[in-house]
């Protein structure tokens, strides 16, 4: 098979070029066309306009052999650990070619690529990098060669520019802005069945897809800081901005701005928003990552592991005087330090003499940061709610601060006495 991945969010002239291409190569080896087309979230995060059937449909219209829907990721994982299950799941399907188009040559994706093949990860690819979904695509193809012993043949077609740059998210924008109508000028950017497609779902009132804008604000307004902790892609700082913004209403701009606020983009502020709409929590995104890992897919530089190893190494740096750049820097380079993380930590906290006779040993502490930006947690107790600070050395503190940040390592507390009878919050650092 020759596969195609994408939103075809709609189907236009750029992707119609893509299958015309794919069919020509499928036809001269005796292969099906297979689209790989994303379902439920699309790889930016948000909801589809169209609906997959639909899109399914003008797929198929245009010569496609086959639709495989690509479903529960990307709700739950960024592109540098989705790319590569998609990929693959190419490679089980026995997909022996991928194509792709984009306005840079072939030539220029493999220099771009090579850091990120030589590494091994493919976090942090930088913003003004150009065409960067489809180096991605070509580092992770070529990582995964040695898992699966064998390439898939990476073809490139120059992206469609006439009459002008074809972009689905312009279309989207135009047919919005336009109430619902297909202008003369969109027209020209869709292949005919695509139109037609087009306005008999929009006819069904099918189009356009959203959020559950009532569930997301229900949510944002109602969650204490030690719920949200349990969030996927919330850290502490967007949480305390999520609190502060409060009460949403009707205006979704008001929700948009305070993960702003929070320096969150827009695709991060599309994955956290759909992780709280979802109840995706970081206990469900860190056992996927480390299925996908047992199935060696995901990178071993970016797995679970590497992540708390960072996280202590660079609190260990950080209490020596290193700057916190310069110690990811070092963790990033050196490929022969030894880090022995601690998966346990054992805090102090202020209870009350009331407060101190309510509570019993095993109460779960609900680790957050709260309004001050102090490491927390929450007991609560029959008719009880004890909010109270942790007391932690300061290499801790910076450990555990990074781990509630990493956005997807869960963390628990549990309340136990000491060998001197004091009240203690045991911290577990989850990895499974």
């Amino acid at each position: 098979m020759i596969a195609i991945s994408a939103d075809f969010d709609p189907v236009h002239k750029g992707h119609e070029e893509l299958i015309r291409k794919a069919r020509e190569i499928a036809d001269e080896k005796g292969i099906e066309v297979a689209i790989y087309m994303n379902k439920g979230y699309s790889a930016n995060h948000a909801p589809f306009f169209t609906p997959f059937e639909a899109r399914k449909e003008m797929a198929l219209a245009l010569g496609a052999d086959k639709v495989i829907g690509v479903e529960g990721l990307h709700h739950r994982l960024i592109l540098s650990y989705s790319v590569p299950i998609r990929l693959a799941k190419m490679h089980e399907d026995g997909v022996t070619d991928y194509i792709t188009a984009a306005d840079i040559s072939l030539d220029e994706v493999k220099k771009y690529a090579e850091r990120f093949i030589q590494e091994g990860s493919f976090l942090g690819m930088p913003q003004d990098f150009p065409n960067r979904n489809v180096i991605r695509w070509y580092a992770i193809n070529e990582f995964l060669s040695k898992r699966f012993d064998r390439k898939i043949d990476f073809h490139l077609i120059p992206e469609l520019t006439q009459p002008k740059k074809v972009s689905g998210r312009f279309i989207r924008k135009e047919i919005l802005k336009n109430d619902l109508i297909i202008s003369e000028d969109i027209r020209k950017l869709l292949p005919k069945t695509s139109i037609e497609i087009l306005e008999r779902e929009i006819e069904k009132g099918t189009i356009p897809g959203k959020r559950n804008m009532k569930v997301l604000k229900h949510k944002m307004n109602t969650y204490s800081r030690s719920n949200l902790t349990n969030i996927a892609y919330l850290n502490g700082k967007v949480i305390n901005k999520i609190v502060e913004g409060r009460f949403y209403k009707d205006d979704e701009e008001s929700i948009w701005a305070s993960f702003r606020r929070a320096d969150y983009g827009p695709v991060m502020t599309r994955l956290a928003a759909s992780c709280i709409e979802e109840e995706v929590t970081k206990d469900e995104v860190l056992k996927l990552m480390r299925h996908y890992e047992e199935k060696g897919v995901i990178p071993e530089e970016q797995n679970v592991d590497k992540i708390i190893e960072r996280a202590w190494y660079v609190a260990e740096e950080v209490d020596k005087g290193v700057s916190a750049k310069e110690a990811n820097e070092k963790f990033r380079t050196r490929k022969d330090l030894k880090v022995n993380p601690l998966m346990t930590l054992e805090s102090g906290l202020n209870l009350t003499k009331f407060e101190a006779k309510k509570v019993h040993e095993g109460l779960e502490a609900k680790i957050f940061v709260d309004k001050d930006n102090q490491i927390s947690c929450e007991i609560k107790e029959k008719k009880i709610k004890i909010k109270t600070n942790l007391k932690l050395p300061s290499k801790e503190v910076t450990y555990l601060r990074y781990i509630l940040d990493s956005r997807y390592i869960p963390v628990s507390g549990e309340l136990i006495k000491n060998k001197r009878n004091d009240w203690r919050v045991k911290i577990t650092i989850h990895d499974y």
